[in-house]
């Protein structure tokens, strides 16, 4: 049983499309949480079912999937929930800042109805609704939010509007804060400044902050602890710190070393051999031993199972040998 600071709570998740669809589930066992105040990361290469994670917190599944396990917020299962149940956990306590802003917003309406329609829907006036989009814009830093509020999409840069999906995120002032790789078709510095206001506007309101991300060097700035997907499952978990000095599973130091970093003498990053799996494939065993230079001839016939080490857990058979520098 979560206790009361816990927000999220996803407790062997599985996602499966229809037969005929995908040879394996999109996900398959998936738990994490998410406590008040925390920011949690989620990383994987593309397709390892990072977004899907992300999406059945808000009720967002794919078409005619197949469900199995249960997905918590603030104690009710988001599975279980009905219309006007899904309308209240997205109106009040799950937020979601998606990849990219464009796809956000409709490009024919102003600023202005795309942030306060939501706050008038849910019975603010309209004058009330305006003053606090003005507030929320101001607090993500667009100058001049009275102006921002008349003008459309196309007339902010990408990271502008990020700005703006991020106000619109926060204006039902929700428990959870999804951020689903935010930052990824922004520069260098514009991603430093919305991670700034992420993370500000984090501590401020005592948010819970799911952040998911394909960088480690990114994640390693702002999450409390990590988890690492590949092909649909949770492959090792634990604190950023001993994440980084001391990776369990094969994979995680994998991302590790592709990793670019900008210490001195630091090594050049180096590629994850090979390529991810795909839903059309079903290998048996470990589904990273095609890519894996420890791999032995039973990895490839036995699937790990997630196991305690150190303060987190990972699913690799050769986990407590010492196989990793």
């Amino acid at each position: 049983m979560a206790d009361q600071s816990t927000l999220l709570e996803i407790d062997r998740l599985g996602i499966r499309l229809p037969d005929g669809q995908a040879a394996r589930p999109i996900l398959d066992g998936v738990s994490l949480r998410v406590a008040a105040g925390e920011t949690v990361g989620l990383v994987g290469e593309s397709g390892s079912g990072k977004s899907v994670a992300c999406r059945s917190i808000l009720g967002l599944l794919p078409g005619r999937a197949r469900t199995e396990g249960e997905v918590r917020v603030a104690g009710r299962d988001v599975l279980t929930l009905d219309r006007a149940g899904l309308r209240e956990l997205r109106a009040r306590k799950v937020a979601m800042v998606f990849q990219d802003p464009r796809a956000c917003v409709n490009p024919l309406r102003r600023i202005g109805d795309f942030l306060t329609e939501a706050l008038r829907a849910a019975g603010t006036p309209a004058a009330a609704a305006t003053a606090r989009a003005v507030r929320l814009l101001d607090a993500v830093g667009i100058a001049d939010p009275h102006a921002a509020l008349r003008r459309h999409p196309h007339q902010f840069s990408g990271g502008m509007l990020q700005r703006v999906v991020i106000a619109a995120a926060l204006a039902g002032e929700p428990d959870l804060l999804v951020a689903d790789e935010p930052t990824t078709a922004l520069d260098a510095t514009t991603q430093a400044e919305v991670i700034a206001i992420l993370t500000r506007l984090q501590a401020e309101r005592g948010t819970g902050l799911l952040f998911v991300t394909h960088d480690l060097e990114l994640a390693s700035a702002i999450c409390d602890r990590i988890y690492v997907m590949y092909a649909g499952r949770i492959v090792e978990t634990r604190s950023t710190e001993e994440l980084f000095t001391a990776p369990r599973h094969p994979y995680t130091a994998a991302l590790l070393d592709c990793t670019p970093r900008t210490d001195p003498g630091a090594p050049a990053p180096r590629p994850v051999p090979g390529r991810p799996v795909s839903l059309a494939e079903a290998p048996p065993g470990c589904a990273f031993a095609a890519r894996c230079g420890y791999a032995q001839e039973r990895c490839t016939a036995e699937t790990p199972v997630l196991r305690p080490y150190g303060d987190g857990v990972a699913a690799c058979l050769r986990a407590d040998e010492g196989i990793l520098p």
